[in-house]
């Protein structure tokens, strides 16, 4: 649409002014930054985490108050002062942190070369520990000699290798810990008990290594053998600005079932599904709601990744299959109620996951709405 001559006059002078403070922002945004750098390195020498909740719930509180009073739409502040954040947290990544065993010997990432192996082995490398890397074709003699005198050992290969990879291990010193990035636990758990004699703990990343920095994300540590041993890996990783959640191996394997493979098949199966309905894909995008435009992004975004990665997954819990045939036959039970019209069935069972959701249900409901109007703005 062509915007009539007199209104390109009269818009001119606003937009300059627009420009003007735009420019204004973003050399406020550059000061600070400038500022978060200072912090990073004060954090980093007095040993402090990168991220402080009650920090930040204390400052987005005040600066919400301030909004209201200054006449602003409090959740635009919040949602700027929240990018800020996100920005200054990867800001910070770069900047050092205390080394937690000062007297730790190598470390030695086996996968090295792995994104999720470069990720770690950036952040021990960050923290001040030697760190040394290893691949699965390397030769025996050249592990052998990466990891002697090594104060920890961590595996980070793709999952259908990791037992093998452990097992193939050579003796590791006695006090050496010896640490796994699986995200199923009982085999490798088991296999790293059997073969080291020393100090063992299992780890999950519950991110991928494309996250801009660890803060706010969790980590999941399951206990091996002599949980004093690291003590220090677990404080290391807080200072990095992630969250440590502690659970068995046997709840961490149901938990990933649920979490991880149920819920990579369902967006499996559904991608699969609307590809052989063939429908055009930008039809379906413009006619989209964002809420459905947000649901075709995550199982989109799951093709554009490894398939075999993602099957590893799915299988990787020895329980896995049994679970996604019991989804099976419940999808198959609500298809049946809605074959018989049953409305009152529907309702009733509707009722139930209500219930079991409680009031993390309106929770979700206030989360998502954040999500469903970033999802729209970024539409072009």
């Amino acid at each position: 649409m062509t915007t009539p001559s007199g209104a390109q006059e009269a818009l001119a002078p606003l937009r300059d002014q627009i420009d003007d403070v735009d420019s204004q922002v973003m050399e406020l945004l550059a000061r600070r930054l400038e500022l978060v750098s200072q912090v990073g390195e004060v954090k980093g020498r007095l040993g402090l985490p990168i991220y402080d909740p009650a920090r930040e719930r204390a400052m987005i509180a005040t600066k919400r108050e301030r909004a209201a009073e200054r006449g602003l739409p409090p959740d635009l502040v919040e949602d700027v002062l929240r990018r800020c954040m996100r920005e200054a947290y990867t800001h910070e990544k770069n900047m050092g942190f205390t080394r937690q065993a000062p007297d730790l010997g190598p470390v030695v990432v086996v996968g090295g070369a792995g994104r999720m192996g470069q990720m770690f082995g950036r952040m021990f490398a960050l923290s001040g520990y030697d760190v040394r890397v290893v691949e699965r074709g390397d030769a025996p003699e050249q592990v052998e000699q990466a990891v002697s005198g090594a104060g920890m050992v961590l595996v980070s290969v793709p999952i259908h290798d990791t037992v093998a990879t452990v097992r193939a291990l050579p003796d590791l010193p006695e006090d050496c810990l010896l640490v796994d990035l699986t995200s199923t636990k009982r085999a490798v758990m088991a296999a790293m008990l059997e073969r080291h004699p020393g100090p063992v703990l299992g780890l999950h990343p519950m991110f991928g290594p494309d996250v801009d920095s660890f803060a706010k994300q969790v980590v999941a540590a399951v206990p091996g053998r002599d949980p004093q041993a690291s003590t220090w890996l677990l404080e290391q990783i807080r200072l990095w600005g992630a969250k440590v959640h502690h659970v068995d191996a046997d709840e961490h394997d149901h938990a990933m079932g649920l979490i991880q493979a149920l819920r990579h098949f369902s967006s499996f199966a559904y991608g699969w599904h609307l590809a052989h309905e063939d429908r055009d894909l930008d039809t379906l995008l413009a006619l989209s709601s964002p809420i459905y435009r947000l649901e075709l992004i995550m199982v989109g975004r799951l093709f554009a990744q490894d398939a075999e990665l993602y099957f590893d997954i799915i299988t990787g819990s020895s329980d896995a299959l049994q679970l996604i045939e019991r989804y099976h036959e419940r999808y198959a039970r609500a298809i049946e109620l809605l074959r018989a019209g049953d409305r009152a069935a529907f309702v009733r069972q509707f009722g139930e996951v209500e219930e079991w959701f409680g009031d993390h249900a309106e929770r979700f409901l206030a989360e998502s709405k954040a999500l469903l109007a970033h999802a729209d703005a970024s539409r072009t």
